[in-house]
């Protein structure tokens, strides 16, 4: 008779049961009482809006210490709606499909083909020859690249394009197989730097047209392209540099400080490619095409009712159309768990949306600071926008947020355009889950970090971005012609 040996996981079962725990919390808690904003007006929670405040809980803390497969957790978003009536299960379900995550499976399948095609190889072989054996200056080389990229399309394509270049990298430091220091610096890395590279432009996220359209609705004032990069450019530049100095030098630095021979390696793989083919000249139009597309849709009135996914979803039809995909890549090399954990993510943050529950928490946090000094309350509203972003995605943070600030910030005579620049900085940066922005879960995909090492790593970026913010209120925002005060 054999018998099972296999310990028993009581840290799993620990945090299986906080969830859980945190769930049955609200679930048995008599009604809460109304948010009052500083206008008086009342925002009342409901019973599915409780509710969904518990669900938030119970996600956020298996996705954090990974209780199960987290697009497992995803699962279980859809299925507790559902079965407790917060929202009809055709709404929480038929959010897995949203278009923000066909976008995401769109820039996978822009990723991929870069890689089959071998221009991934290329450029890693082109940056590495640049930055040369320096395993520190190759780690600045890769965020430097992700965030200048991010300037001109949106932050997933990046990660997407970026992550089989990076995976390239590791096979030449010979770390490709295992986790390693170097390999959680260029992986966490790529993605803040994605984040802190896409605030700068219009074209880097969805976030930044939707605050934009917030802000002339409360102001009457139209935000030029100019005018956003002017604000954030020195803020996200300055945020992608501390990225390197603390992951390349504090918290991961490498193994190695040199790769002995890279260069004769690089140049060795180099000639080995040859000429460019046909094949990656088409990726190369083809994703040209959706870059240009996506950039040019914010000008052209023909192209702006047409989702951002579309273009990428094009692109993927394309390659399989011209036989660069088979049914073998779709079943295998397309992380579905990754796209799983996207949907219940979407699912998570309209549920809090559509119940009320991500208004009632807005307005509750900030009504608190409506009678402080305005840098504590500029950076309260960092902190809620830091915080939701993390586990819903940023568009729906700065819709559930940014209205609340600025009506508040009438009252303290805060700056509205200072809460606008502090809000769009920090919903580029949720560093602490993988479900706050596409390149996080992209990057987790090397297998270098664990989803806990992850938040763990995210807790020292989070407290800085906010610091940071605070600091440009002070100093670098007013220089630019962006006081705090206007009375």
């Amino acid at each position: 008779m054999m018998l099972n040996t296999q310990r028993t996981d009581w840290r799993r079962i620990t945090f299986i049961l906080l969830g859980l725990a945190l769930f049955a919390l609200f679930y048995f808690l008599p009604p809460l009482s109304p948010a009052i904003d500083p206008a008086g007006k009342a925002f009342p929670l409901s019973r599915e809006a409780q509710l969904a405040i518990g669900l938030f809980l119970l996600a956020g803390t298996w996705w954090v210490f990974e209780v199960i497969p987290i697009g497992a957790t995803s699962i279980v978003i859809g299925i507790v709606q559902a079965m407790f009536l917060i929202r009809p299960a055709k709404e929480a379900f038929r959010d897995f499909f949203d278009p923000s995550v066909m976008f995401i499976l769109g820039s996978l399948m822009l990723g991929l083909a870069f890689t089959k095609a071998g221009l991934t190889r290329r450029l890693a072989f082109r940056m590495l020859s640049v930055v040369g054996e320096n395993t520190r200056l190759i780690l600045l080389g890769t965020f430097v690249v992700t965030a200048a990229l991010t300037h001109l399309m949106a932050h997933t394509a990046v990660a997407a394009t970026m992550f089989p270049l990076l995976m390239v990298i590791m096979s030449l430091y010979g770390k490709e197989e295992e986790p390693c220091r170097f390999g959680k610096a260029l992986f966490i890395g790529m993605a803040y730097a994605a984040g802190a590279g896409s605030m700068c432009t219009f074209l880097g996220a969805a976030r930044t047209p939707v605050a934009a359209g917030f802000y002339k609705e409360f102001t009457g004032q139209e935000l030029t392209f100019l005018q956003v990069s002017k604000a954030m450019v020195p803020y996200g530049w300055v945020m992608v540099f501390i990225i390197w100095v603390l992951l390349a030098y504090v918290f991961f630095r490498p193994e190695e400080n040199r790769i002995p021979g890279l260069r004769e390696r690089v140049k060795e793989m180099c000639a080995q490619l040859g000429p460019i083919t046909w094949q990656e000249i088409f990726v190369i139009v083809v994703t040209a095409g959706v870059v240009i597309t996506l950039a040019i849709q914010n000008f052209v009135p023909a192209l702006a009712e047409v989702n951002r996914s579309v273009p990428m979803l094009i692109a993927g039809a394309l390659f399989f159309l011209t036989r660069m995909f088979t049914v073998e890549d779709l079943e295998k090399r397309i992380p579905w768990n990754i796209l799983l954990l996207f949907g219940g993510a979407m699912s998570m943050g309209f549920c809090l949306w559509q119940t009320g529950a991500a208004q009632w928490m807005a307005v509750k946090w900030l009504a608190m600071f409506k009678d402080a000094p305005w840098l504590f309350f500029v950076s309260a509203m960092s902190v809620l926008v830091i915080a939701l972003t993390n586990f819903i995605m940023n568009v729906a943070a700065i819709a559930i947020t940014l209205p609340v600030g600025l009506v508040i910030a009438g009252y303290l005579g805060v700056n509205p355009e200072l809460i606008l620049w502090a809000s769009l900085a920090m919903a580029a940066l949720p560093f602490m889950l993988l479900v706050g922005a596409a390149p996080n879960a992209i990057a987790y995909q090397s297998r270098q970090f664990s989803t806990a090492e992850f938040f763990i790593t995210g807790i020292p970026f989070t407290v800085i971005a906010v610091l940071l913010v605070a600091l440009f209120a002070v100093t670098v925002w007013p220089l630019l012609g962006i006081p705090a005060l206007v009375r």
